[in-house]
């Protein structure tokens, strides 16, 4: 047991080093395919193995109020279909790396709506580590360290998609915090990828790109079979497996695995590369995030101890 427990940070390394094969794939799809049709055959594959999950459970339902539902709705529609497709149209537009590295805020979106949502209070050396995340984030975006004011040039878009894809995906945390007060986490799966498929059926209609899905080729299929089974499902299980004995400090430090195999996957595949600048502002803005992580959970910790002193 005790080896097992020691493994739990390899599991989470391994998970997000499963995460950086996404790029490659999913930049050779938008060649072909709009980002609305390509999420929608990632849903479409993951829903059907989530029902394994979702038909046991099905009596979890009547425990969920309005409030609940309506956190659902946003972490399927938002958090699973929306910030996918954001998060893919992003690659239109912007290096597939800086995308990735703009996914490094979704800690600092999600704590900060933790604030609103459900009553979380900040530190001040939350605040000091969020203002360094956000240098980070614009060094990267911006490199030569000069805002592109409000011309709406490709870079700008890109940055705005990737941006919204991490406010949907920070927020669907918070939110996915409050549901599994009611709910168990494989409900919470199972009700974020079948709600994101409804939504996102009806997207691909409004968009008129529903036919993409019968006359997508077998390569195509296979591309959105790794993105959804390896890089989404698969991962996602390794993922919270290796999270059950790892600390969540621990667990971000592994988590860099993330965007540094990504790194490496998209120079090597897609001939990504990033300048000098934005290199320091991705170290910039991965150190913050850790540091974030750390004060977090040293504060939850803290509340722990106090909590305990109270009832002895």
């Amino acid at each position: 047991m005790n080896k097992l427990n020691n493994m739990g940070p390899w599991f989470v390394t391994l998970a997000a080093v499963l995460w950086a094969i996404d790029a490659p794939f999913r930049k050779f799809l938008t060649t072909d395919l709009s980002s609305t049709a390509i999420v929608l055959m990632e849903h479409i594959l993951i829903a059907v193995l989530v029902l394994f999950l979702f038909i046991p459970r099905v009596s979890e339902l009547k425990n969920l109020s309005g409030r609940e539902w309506v956190s659902v709705l946003f972490i399927g529609f938002g958090g699973s279909a929306l910030a996918t497709v954001l998060f893919t149209q992003s690659f239109h537009y912007l290096n597939p790396t800086v995308a990735i590295l703009l996914q490094k805020l979704q800690p600092l979106i999600a704590i900060g709506l933790a604030t609103f949502v459900l009553g979380e209070r900040l530190s001040k050396n939350f605040w000091m580590w969020a203002i360094v995340a956000i240098f980070g984030a614009y060094v990267i975006s911006f490199p030569n360290l000069k805002p592109t004011g409000f011309t709406w040039d490709s870079n700008m878009i890109g940055v705005v998609l990737a941006l919204g894809a991490a406010f949907f995906w920070g927020g669907s945390t918070v939110f996915g915090r409050y549901v599994l007060r009611k709910a168990s986490f494989q409900m919470m799966t199972s009700l974020r990828f079948i709600s994101a498929l409804i939504f996102l059926f009806f997207m691909n209609i409004y968009y008129g790109t529903l036919n993409q899905i019968t006359t997508a080729s077998s390569k195509d299929w296979f591309y959105v079979f790794m993105t959804a089974i390896i890089a989404g499902f698969v991962s996602l299980l390794i993922y919270y497996y290796g999270l059950k004995s790892t600390k969540a400090s621990v667990a971000t430090l592994c988590e860099l695995a993330f965007p540094l195999a990504a790194v490496l996957v998209n120079w090597i595949f897609l001939g990504a590369t990033l300048s000098g600048m934005q290199i320091v502002g991705g170290l910039i803005l991965l150190f913050a995030i850790t540091r974030l992580t750390i004060v977090n959970e040293t504060e939850i910790s803290e509340k722990v101890v106090e909590a305990e002193a109270r009832t002895v």
